[in-house]
């Protein structure tokens, strides 16, 4: 993950009509907080931040610089409009170089399994212990030939050096599983086309 640097600016104006105010200006509200802190309020710019999230991804470590500082953070939290798909806030979290910082890392299953079989993904992601400056944007799981009746588990997933597993190890994370044939398919569709329907009260 790259290190990237932000210009931020200070908020002093807060409640909806302030943040819609920031967002009209081109810019996201953020809170960063942590380390025993005061949380502080700032102003993100909007097109450099959508940019850093999308080549680092969701847990980017940025650099912000105001009024001559700097100081390192972590994205933690990114909410966006449900309908609109544009960032309406983002919480920071205050990181030290060189500390380590619990994260949740995308899952991506790669490879192409064994003859006749369904791959079935558990856990889209999983909590890890690692340095601040080296988080992973994913962890990847191999379903490379692999055989009907397989499943690993959190415990088998090849983690980056230095990094350490938080989420419990027995934890399901992909299973590969006999595919059904289209016979099954088939009487499945019958059996529920014969159920009788339920009287309506």
């Amino acid at each position: 993950m790259s290190e990237v640097t932000l210009s931020v600016e200070p908020r002093t104006e807060f409640g909806k009509g302030a943040a819609r105010r920031t967002r009209r200006a081109g810019k996201i509200p953020a809170v960063l907080y942590g380390h025993g802190s005061e949380p502080r309020h700032y102003a993100l710019p909007a097109l450099e931040f959508a940019r850093v999230v999308r080549e680092n991804g969701s847990n980017a470590v940025i650099t912000l610089e105001l009024e001559g500082k700097s100081e390192l953070a972590l994205t933690k939290t990114i909410v966006v409009h449900p309908l609109k798909n544009y960032i309406e806030h983002v919480d920071l979290l205050v990181v030290i170089r060189g500390e380590k910082v619990t994260v949740d890392i995308p899952v991506v299953v790669t490879g192409t399994p064994g003859p006749g079989t369904l791959v079935t993904t558990d856990l889209d992601a999983i909590q890890i212990e690692v340095e601040a400056l080296h988080i992973p944007e994913q962890v990847e799981v191999s379903v490379e030939g692999v055989a009907a009746g397989t499943q690993i588990n959190a415990s088998d997933v090849v983690l980056p050096k230095g990094a350490s597993l938080v989420t419990d190890p027995e934890a399901l994370v992909v299973a590969v599983n006999e595919a059904p044939s289209e016979s099954s398919l088939e009487g499945d569709e019958g059996e529920a086309a014969e159920a009788p329907a339920e009287d309506a009260e």
